[in-house]
């Protein structure tokens, strides 16, 4: 695919969170959340998962622990759910919906990228092995930094490792914490919620898919916001 250059009226990166936003890997974390509380007699909802969207994996762990009548320690639900989702990664996740069209758009018009995820750096690795054609400029795990989501830290740094200013990038989030994060690092924001509700904003637009985000729909909001 032929190069150009980043257009005029567009934005100067564009931040992408992991988990449910970019790869499909929200089935998987249902299943091994399920999977792992039904071995403590303990059905695992789609309301629990909601529940734990977004937040640190630490914060699973320590919502599981009372749930399954306190056996074992938060710290083992973690650990524990951290090592059944490597196995199940190892199958293989596939991108969102409009994910790798929007990856290659990146690439056509040399438009810098990053990661930023809440998930530990052995889940990030093992996930981003299935995206192709992604150029990150860096990835960013919950190992790297010293507050994760909902503290902008992560969006912060990656914003400084690719050399531009974060009220410049536009950033992809899928849960509610993720866009506390996004909004608090003073980027703007694009939420793509599809487990909690999300309500669009001054600083927030709600689209249903990645599929939304072509060239024009976000050189329209690069002008909505008045840049």
């Amino acid at each position: 695919m032929p190069t150009r250059e980043i257009p005029t009226g567009f934005f100067a990166a564009i931040l992408f969170d992991m988990d449910g936003t970019l790869v499909d890997t929200e089935p998987y974390w249902l299943e091994a959340e399920t999977e792992l509380m039904a071995d403590y007699g303990y059905a695992w909802t789609r309301q629990d998962q909601g529940n734990c969207l977004g937040g640190p994996i630490s914060r699973v762990g320590e919502y599981m622990y009372p749930l399954s009548g306190n056996q074992q320690s938060p710290e083992f639900f973690t650990n524990s759910l951290v090592d059944r989702m490597v196995q199940k990664l190892k199958r293989g996740v596939a991108l969102m919906d409009g994910a790798h069209e929007l990856l290659s758009l990146c690439n056509e018009i040399k438009l810098p990228i990053a990661l930023v995820s809440a998930s530990p750096r052995i889940l990030v690795d093992a996930a981003t092995l299935e995206i192709k054609n992604a150029k990150f400029g860096i990835t960013i795990s919950a190992d790297d930094v010293e507050r994760v989501k909902p503290d902008p830290q992560g969006y912060l740094n990656a914003a400084e490792h690719l050399g531009v200013n974060i009220a410049q990038c536009l950033i992809l989030e899928d849960s509610y914490n993720g866009v506390l994060a996004a909004m608090a690092s003073g980027a703007w924001v694009v939420a793509i919620p599809h487990l909690v509700p999300i309500r669009a904003s001054e600083r927030v637009a709600v689209v249903a898919s990645i599929e939304e985000l072509s060239l024009q729909k976000i050189q329209a909001l690069y002008a909505k916001w008045n840049f």
